[in-house]
């Protein structure tokens, strides 16, 4: 006699892993022999390929918690976790632009760029061929055997844009990268840097004061306060606000945000 049959249980879909987690993440340093806490309890989730924006106030911990992703400090409670594998130092999967180009000045453009792939375990000629593409990316292909006192401000941010691209992270941690930059040249390069990153299909989080500039980058903005910095909300941002900076859901988003950092936008307005 056959055993009677029983249909399997359904079961339920897998939950993808992110590919940046965040758990209850605080950071405190000693200041005069007394803990002053930076961070208190940060948890985010960020999915793969996503582009996160992080505003907030001076002295809310933005760039503290990027060096905790990027694993430059381990002294800390909490939990980061990276394709579901805990942070334990630095790794190349993951690069960061600062706010300074920090480009050596005795080497030149493609040598600055190429610097990052020398532990790459790449031969010599897949390291130029990286070097070449990723110039040509940012559109300094013509600037390749140019020396950093030669570009301007907005190209050598650039060259740090291709350099911390050329190992081909999957996480790319921008930590104010345009601040430096002249207000019509960091319009533009918003533009570059959001094609770039998208073109690199890799995971980008943003630390910035510009609110326009978190709004036209991000796919979702985190909102931090300030003494300890803390998470005080995570906003999605609409494809029409990243799309045009005039349409109503930027300008809607942008005053949200402004808000949220206690910024008062009555005032000046016309009645």
């Amino acid at each position: 006699m056959n055993a009677p049959f029983h249909s399997p249980s359904p079961q339920a879909p897998a939950t993808a892993v992110p590919a940046l987690d965040i758990r209850h993440v605080s950071k405190a340093f000693v200041v005069d022999g007394k803990a002053v806490e930076v961070l208190a309890d940060i948890s985010l989730s960020v999915e793969a390929g996503s582009f996160v924006s992080i505003v907030g106030a001076s002295g809310c911990g933005k760039s503290t918690l990027l060096r905790l992703i990027l694993g430059l400090d381990l002294d800390y409670a909490g939990e980061i976790h990276l394709d579901g594998r805990p942070v334990e130092g630095p790794g190349p999967e993951r690069s960061i632009v600062f706010q300074e180009h920090r480009l050596l000045p005795w080497l030149t453009v493609e040598g600055n760029v190429g610097a990052a792939l020398l532990h790459s375990g790449l031969d010599a000629a897949a390291r130029r061929r990286s070097v070449a593409e990723h110039l040509e990316l940012v559109g300094l292909e013509a600037f390749a055997k140019a020396y950093p006192a030669q570009l301007s401000g907005g190209m050598a941010q650039r060259v740090a844009i291709a350099r911390a691209l050329a190992n081909r992270p999957r996480f790319l941690l921008l930590d104010e990268p345009l601040g430096a930059l002249d207000a019509l040249t960091r319009l533009r390069l918003q533009g570059e840097l959001k094609r770039i990153v998208a073109y690199e299909g890799a995971t980008a989080v943003l630390v910035t004061h510009d609110v326009d500039e978190a709004v036209f980058l991000g796919h979702r903005i985190v909102v931090l306060h300030p003494r300890p910095g803390r998470i005080a909300a995570v906003l999605e941002v609409p494809e029409e606000a990243r799309a045009d900076r005039s349409s109503p859901a930027f300008v809607a988003l942008r005053d949200r945000v402004l808000e949220l950092l206690g910024v008062s936008l009555g005032e000046g307005r016309a009645r």
